[in-house]
């Protein structure tokens, strides 16, 4: 198997990655924060500009019809900036739902929007009681007259307060871990009855606590096939994950990078501390958890649209696992071997260790992705047995 890149998905990576160092340094990222926004329709516009904002859209829709290893690189390569715009959210997982989901005209109409950066869109799908659980959804919806009401409520959707507008999950029967049942509705931020209660998440991005209380909707509103939308969420929500694994990626390889320059300048007892013996058994073993994450990283994003769900799931979830073990023991490892600095406000080290803290706790934790890749290992072996 050849896990070389291309030169066009090489230059793809550099492109990012200078745009990035160029307008998204450290200092500029903490005035992005510092907005009632909370992020930068100017970088919004230069990511567009980029491409990035259209790697998932076809060509025929005036994208670039890229796949997860571009995903791959693209997030790899904005990891360490710590990107506050929705580019995980409305790039990546809300434009993958609008394109293998959505029929005519609505299809046609946001895609091309989605790719120029002139429409943001974003997937409220997880609820409070959930816990992780994709597979979950109460919000109800009902038919009246020729259109829709939905009722509920959706929890830690990020950037929800940037969107233009959401594409939520409802159900129209059954019980809450039913399969079948759900569709999905594209609701205006500005629609009556939805309420958004924004905050800033430990990472220092933005998520909201969406409510649906009598919130009409035309027939036009309903994206895609009825009934079919959570299988439809759970494929855009396991490119999501393979995208996040990459991001994580980046921002350890950056944290151990950092951490191995400082034990170079920091001087105790006369020379680096970097010498002490100790130390390097410390940045050895997060070298290992990196590569370890790299491998599971390559691996989540050439199998996150397998078509047999057991297989992806399987893949995903051990390559979830695997990044958040490593996201932890990195993260930590970095702050410590940096000492009480690492823990500042002012040193980037301390905001890597959120968001990667943030990351092992997304798309479901360590112990339910230990627990659903079990499972599957199971099922697997019955079949097999059979």
């Amino acid at each position: 198997m050849d896990f070389n890149f291309s030169e066009e998905q090489l230059q793809l990576q550099d492109a990012i990655t200078r745009f990035v160092q160029g307008d998204y340094s450290f200092e500029q990222r903490r005035a992005v924060l510092g907005t009632a926004e909370g992020w930068s329709r100017d970088a919004w516009k230069g990511l567009a500009d980029l491409g990035v904002l259209a790697m998932l859209v076809p060509e025929d829709q005036g994208g670039l019809g890229y796949g997860p290893i571009e995903t791959q690189l693209a997030l790899q390569a904005t990891g360490p900036a710590l990107l506050a715009e929705p580019l995980l959210t409305s790039g990546v997982i809300a434009t993958a739902l609008v394109r293998d989901f959505a029929t005519e005209p609505a299809r046609a109409e946001l895609l091309g929007q989605l790719a120029a950066g002139e429409r943001i869109v974003v997937v409220a799908h997880q609820e409070a009681a959930a816990r992780g659980e994709v597979g979950f959804v109460e919000t109800r919806v009902t038919a009246e007259g020729d259109g829709f009401v939905l009722n509920g409520a959706k929890a830690v959707v990020y950037h929800a307060a940037a969107a233009d507008e959401l594409i939520v999950s409802a159900r129209a029967s059954g019980a809450s871990t039913d399969p079948a049942g759900v569709s999905l509705f594209r609701v205006p931020k500005d629609a009556a009855g939805l309420e958004l209660r924004s905050y800033a998440t430990i990472d220092g991005q933005r998520a909201a606590e969406v409510t649906l209380n009598q919130v009409k909707l035309p027939a036009s509103a309903r994206l895609g096939a009825e009934g079919a939308g959570l299988a439809a969420v759970e494929r855009a929500l396991d490119l999501g994950l393979a995208a996040v694994t990459a991001e994580a990626v980046g921002i350890m390889e950056a944290t151990v990078n950092a951490t191995g320059e400082y034990l170079k300048t920091r001087q105790q007892f006369g020379q680096p501390i970097g010498r002490f013996q100790a130390l390097q058994h410390r940045m050895a073993d997060m070298l290992l958890h990196l590569e370890q994450a790299r491998s599971m990283s390559y691996l989540a994003a050439m199998d996150c649209q397998n078509a047999d769900d057991d297989v992806r799931r399987k893949t995903l979830s051990a390559a979830k696992v695997t990044i958040g073990q490593a996201c932890r023991y990195i993260a930590q490892q970095a702050v410590q071997l940096h000492g009480g600095m690492g823990m500042t406000d002012e040193l980037v080290v301390s905001h890597w260790f959120k968001r990667l803290l943030a990351i092992e706790l997304s798309f479901g934790d360590t112990d339910l992705h230990l627990q659903r890749f079990a499972e599957l290992s199971q099922r697997a072996a019955l079949k097999a047995a059979a």
